[in-house]
Formats: C-alpha cells, structure tokens, sequence
C-alpha cells in the first residue's frame, strides 16, 4: 500500500494559514450552564500519538483540533473547529453574510462573536445553507432570527432536511451516537474526533426556511454587494447541496463535496446511499466552471486549499476517488462477485493513496464500495442461503449450539485472538453475546476485541462505533445528546410529511381491526387532507374531503402538531362528527425508542 510521508506538512500550513484569534477557553455552555462543546477535552492531541490510535488519524484529528478564526482572502472568514462543521463569513457592503452555522444556536453564536470580536460588530445581512444536512443549518438562529435576510438554500432544501431528521431520525440519532463517540472519553484510549470534525455539539437546533432556493447551475445573485455564481450538485453528498463562487474576490466554496478525506457513499448512522457517479461528474464540472476563477477553494469541513494548479489537483484527485470506487465497484459486480467480496479485492491506486485527503477517515473504502453495491442490487447477495436467514438471536443460539455452548465459543474466539484475527473472533463473540448476553466472559472478551480494532482503525468512525460498542456491553447505553427533532424542524414539515411521520408511527398489529376516516382542513393553510387506517395502515390522500369521514376537523398546522405529539386537551377543537375516531388513532401511536440495543439483542 503506498502511503503519504508523515512528514509532509502541507496541511498543517494551511490549516494555520490566515489564523487570527481561536477562543479560550474552548468551551460553550447553554443558557442553564450545559456544555455543549468543550474542544479544550483534545488538548491530549499536542503529544506524539500512542499506540492506542493509528497515526494516520492522530495525525487528521490534530489537524481537525486546530480552531479558531481566519482570513481564507481578502472579505471571507472562517470560524473552524467550534464544531463538527466550520462556519463561513462573507463581509458585503453593509454586514456579513453567514455560510453554513453549525449544529446548534450556541455554537454559532460563539462563533459569530469571535468574528465581531476581530472584524467588528457587523450585522448578519444573509444566509446560506451549503446542503440539507443539520450541522449546516442547525445554528441558524444563534446568528439572525431570519427577518428582512435572504436565506439560500439548494432546491428541495427543507424537504430533505427534515425528512431525514423526522422519517428515521431516532434510528439515525441513535446510531450517530456510536458514530461520533457520544459517550467515549476524549482521550488517546478513546474518542479522537469523526475524521470529518471532532465532533458533534449538544445544543439547541433549529431552522430558518429558506427565502431563495438555488434551482439551476449558472444561476446568480447578489447578497449585500456580493456576487454570487451557483452550481446545483443534486444527489452528491447530500440530496440538496451546491456549490458556489465569488467571483469578486476568486474563492470557491465546495460545500460538502470535496474535503480533506474520503468522504461517505453511505453512512455509519444511516441515509440514503449516495450517488458516486454523479457526485464525480459534479466535480468534474467544477473544475470546468470554477477552475480559472478561482484562488482558493474552501468547504464546510476543514482547511482550504489555495493556488489554481493544487486547487485543480485535489478537486481531480476527488474526483477520480468516487469515480474509480463507482465503476471499479460495478466492474466487479458484473463478474459475479458480491459486495463483501469486492470491499475484501478494492485497492485505490497508488497515486491516490498517496494523497492524504482521499484516505478513509470519515468514510472508508470497504463500507463505501458496500453502499454502491447496495444502490444497484441492494441488500441480497443472490445466493439463495442468505435470502431467508434466522434474525441475529435466532441464529447466534444455533450457531452457538453448533460449536458446542457458549463456552467453546469463547475459547475459540480466544484462539483467533491469539492468532490475531481479531475480525472472526468478533463474529463467535458476537454469536455467543446474542446467544446469552448473560455470559459475562463472553461480553468482556468481545469489549477487548472491539476496544483492539477501533484502536487499530485508521478511519475515525470505525474507532467509534468499535469502542462505543465496547462501552455498552459493559455499561447501558445513554440517550442521544443532540435533538435533531427541534420545533423548527416541526414547523417545517409540510401537511404531506406530517401524515407521513404520523403513518410511521402506526403500530400495524394493534390497528389490525380499526377501520375510520379522519378529515383535516387546516384553517390557516387551506389544505384538506383524509387519513384512513384501514389494515393497519395509515392512508393519506390530500385534497380528499366530503361524505364518509367519521370525524371533521378543523384546526391550525400548529394544533395538528400538537395534538399528535401527544396534548390530549380537545376542550378547543372544531369538529363534526365522532371525536373517539381521534383517540382511536393516537392510541395505536407508537412512540419511537431513543436508546435501543445495537451489540446486545
């Protein structure tokens, strides 16, 4: 494998290049006193790395530890490192136009203060989110209530947004717990960041809509004095996401689609698989469009890049990445083999691997060529043995009664350690935990083995969910920290997508024999909508209303709401008809489980 020198110190001169100011202490809390973002916990990162980590993510997280304020060139700022995400600052000619602010109100509004703290005290003249994922939306109102601003978003912006934070949020929040070692000490033994950022903040989330969608490439508008030349990237790393130019002052922002590591095709928390074909042919047109108007390329995550032939260099190097993994993936497809066994031969070429910024910290190779795999033939390998498998517990006691108990089980596995293919004594430990999560001597050996790999792992979200996973055997898990289902993220569902959430909650079982129709004309929207549980589904039609409804009601979007969010106060409703039909429907409500079993069943 050819690997970059280690004493190439290319970005760690430009991720200190235009430092101005970082904040000390490191540290933000909420208004009750919560810390929400305590970056002063990595100060451990200044020593050489141990052997409890890979160097090659000692190495990212120290460079993603470096914080504080810059001068990328002459008007546009960065705040770095004050979350998972940086925020952009564009000065115009009356204030200063915010790009992507971060997860939470308060992490932004730190960073927001260490700006005028420097710059002065300019008002917030006009946002801009880079795509539809939280951590660059969720700050929103840290820096500006929205009125009298522009707001420019990717088409579709709000749509995915919320959809991805309300349709599976609790699965993906859990599970996001695992990917940025929510509960893992910050420590050489422990959490060294994401890869992407160090983490992510536990502050208050929120959402201004957007006023302007972007809606085609080539499209530009003017903010405060500032020009600005889009180009959309629909279905890249995010559904919604773009980038853009100023080409005043030669800076390109990347967005989310070409940072300084291998990013995901499909992430550990869960989402929709990306497309990595387009996501190539994206940068590829970039360099096209932007490549000789641009000085400095910049992004959401980490450093910029500066000078037109490196700009060009890494936004091809980027590109050739998800280009190759893509069609690699698919020629090896076509010959039969699955996506385990294509993640197992996929080597990137030596030219790539050379290149710090295309290795797998945030993703990886292995669970990125799994994801394209996926996308086309989705989750069946296509041996029938694997079509109609036992669920895990199922099978681990079979598998278990096969190798003679769970005592044998843990000594084989022993065995393997001690031969050190810590990856198939994973696997028995895993049968012999879900087999009898009682067993002890099975739990602990299989908190070694996952405590071993993550600290061998070079990408960053392996090491956590590895040592997260090795926490929870011993200690119950804890709740996510962040709330990504915030009343703005509420307010922002449409009609459509409230049904739509509501219908994901129907326990089918327990509404087997409900059969009612619900009419609902929101006074304040004008919409008519008719719900029908009907079999244990919940069916939606919009513009639906008239004879056959059992109950009538009429009420504002915000009462929708709240009476699905569980106020059972009907004291104020307008209605006709049978009023039980609506506790009939929330009594088959389910409410989701925050804190579920992922390394026990």
């Amino acid at each position: 494998m050819a690997t970059p020198p280690l004493h190439d110190r290319t970005d760690f001169d430009d991720a200190e290049r235009g430092f101005i100011a970082e904040l000390s202490p490191a540290l933000i809390k909420a208004a009750d006193g919560r810390v929400v973002w305590d970056l002063d916990a990595y100060a451990f990162l200044h020593a050489d790395c141990p052997d409890t980590a890979h160097p090659s993510l000692w190495r990212q997280a120290q460079l993603c530890a470096r914080h504080g304020l810059f001068e990328v060139t002459d008007g546009i700022y960065q705040v770095r490192g004050l979350d998972l995400s940086n925020m952009t600052l564009v000065e115009g000619e009356r204030g200063v136009i915010v790009i992507d602010p971060l997860v939470s109100t308060e992490c932004a509004a730190a960073a927001l203060r260490l700006y005028r703290d420097h710059r002065g005290d300019r008002p917030v003249t006009g946002l801009i989110y880079t795509h539809s994922h939280v951590d660059h939306f969720g700050g929103a109102r840290g820096v500006s209530d929205g009125t009298g601003i522009p707001v420019i978003a990717p088409a579709r912006f709000v749509e995915h947004a919320v959809s991805e934070n309300v349709y599976a949020g609790t699965a993906m929040n859990r599970r996001a717990a695992y990917m940025y070692g929510q509960d893992l000490p910050r420590s050489p033994e422990g959490q060294l960041g994401c890869g992407l950022g160090m983490g992510t903040s536990a502050g208050t989330v929120s959402l201004i809509p957007p006023t302007l969608d972007v809606t085609h490439t080539g499209q530009e508008e003017t903010v405060d004095g500032v020009r600005i030349v889009f180009q959309l990237t629909p279905g890249t790393e995010a559904p919604a996401e773009m980038n853009f130019l100023f080409p005043e002052r030669r800076a390109l922002c990347l967005a989310e689609n070409a940072t300084h590591n291998l990013h995901n095709v499909l992430t550990l928390r869960g989402a929709l698989v990306r497309d990595t074909r387009v996501w190539a042919r994206y940068l590829t047109e970039a360099i096209a469009l932007f490549a000789d108007r641009a000085d400095v390329a910049f992004a959401s995550h980490h450093w910029p890049t500066w000078g037109r032939e490196r700009i060009v260099a890494f936004l091809s190097q980027q590109r050739d990445l998800y280009a190759y993994l893509h069609d690699q993936t698919l020629r090896m497809l076509n010959r039969g083999m699955t996506g385990n066994e294509i993640a197992e031969a996929m080597r990137l070429p030596p030219a790539l691997e050379r290149a710090w910024h295309t290795h797998g910290y945030y993703g990886s190779v292995s669970h990125n060529v799994k994801a394209i795999y996926q996308r086309y033939l989705g989750w069946f390998d296509g041996n029938p043995a694997h079509l109609w498998e036992h669920p895990p517990v199922e099978l681990a006691r079979r598998y278990v009664e096969a190798f003679g108990g769970t005592a044998a089980v843990v000594a084989l596995a022993e065995r393997y350690i001690g031969q050190g293919d810590l990856r198939f004594a994973a696997t028995l430990l895993n049968h012999a935990v879900f087999a009898d999560p009682g067993d002890s001597a099975a739990r602990h050996l299989l908190a070694e083995v996952y405590t071993r790999l993550g600290h061998g792992a070079e990408n960053a979200t392996w090491r956590n969910f590895y040592m997260t996973g090795a926490k929870e055997l011993t200690t119950p898990p804890s709740k996510p920290a962040t709330n990504t289902v915030s009343p703005d993220m509420l307010s922002a569902l449409t009609a459509d997508q409230v049904f739509d959430s509501l219908a994901i909650r129907v326990n089918g079982p327990e509404a087997w024999d409900e059969h009612f129709t619900i009419d609902w004309h929101l006074t304040d929207t004008h919409e008519h909508h008719r719900t029908t549980l009907s079999n244990g589904a919940l069916i939606h039609e919009r513009d639906r209303s008239g004879d056959g409804a059992d109950l009538t009601l009429r009420l504002t979007k915000d009462r929708l709401l709240s009476l699905l969010a569980g106020d059972t106060d009907t004291g104020d409703l307008a209605y006709d008809g049978d009023l039980t039909a609506l506790g009939r429907l929330t009594a088959v409500l389910e409410e989701p489980t925050p804190d579920f079993a992922i390394v026990t069943p």
